[in-house]
């Protein structure tokens, strides 16, 4: 296992954080934003909820390391 294996892997946890809808599910599970928007942010769950709505937030820097992603793999076979 490599160094851009490993990086890919990070790339999809990314792409699957950055999908979750907060209606259909985030909220469904309790683990809207709101409810964590006061002083409970240094709690695991907090900082979990922290992650997913700042890979949602930079959506369009994920999409273009996709785009790269899919170009080194198109290019080097």
């Amino acid at each position: 296992m490599g160094l851009w294996t490993l990086l890919e892997g990070f790339l999809l946890l990314a792409n699957a954080l950055a999908i979750l809808n907060e209606d259909r599910f985030l909220a469904r599970r309790g683990l809207s934003f709101s409810e964590f928007s006061g002083g409970r942010t240094k709690s695991l769950k907090g900082q979990l909820i922290g992650l997913v709505y700042a890979t949602q937030y930079l959506r369009v820097p994920l999409i273009m390391l996709n785009a790269l992603c899919i170009f080194v793999k198109l290019v080097s076979g």
